[in-house]
């Protein structure tokens, strides 16, 4: 509970120890092209780009940004950036806030708030095989199209 009232529900500290598993992980994918484990310009996450093989030529970037907290709450973005400049995002969240309820994910093609209520498992691992799924659904329906 927050001291003021005025001030919104925090997550808690960043569970390090999570994302170093996290990014481990990662690592020994064939997906990712690089990932970084709470890098200097995202010291609370795990950056993690893909390989953009897997995508059309007007992409210049895909990336997944995920930060773990102590208290099991988790927010994990992904982003694809193209040529043109536009962008094609969503989020999935757990963590208190005023907009939806605690498990939510902002759908794409720009991660709106408010989002969609959601229900994810507990344990880190399968949120993560929850959202490789969806976003290898994502990749494989640029080459079935």
């Amino acid at each position: 509970m927050p001291d003021n009232p005025d001030e919104p529900p925090r997550t808690g500290p960043i569970d390090a120890e999570v994302l170093d598993r996290i990014a481990a992980h990662l690592a020994r994918s064939a997906r990712f092209d690089t990932v970084h484990a709470r890098p200097s310009f995202a010291p609370n996450a795990v950056v993690a780009d893909y390989d953009l093989g897997y995508f059309p030529s007007g992409v210049t970037r895909a990336y997944l940004r995920i930060r773990w907290f102590e208290t099991d709450d988790f927010s994990i973005h992904y982003s694809e950036q193209y040529q043109t400049g536009d962008s094609w995002e969503c989020r999935w969240d757990r963590h208190p806030n005023d907009h939806n309820t605690r498990e939510h994910f902002h759908p794409p093609p720009a991660a709106p708030t408010p989002g969609d209520d959601a229900e994810y498992p507990d344990e880190w691992r399968d949120v993560l095989a929850t959202v490789l799924t969806r976003l290898d659904e994502r990749i494989e329906a640029f080459w079935s199209e």
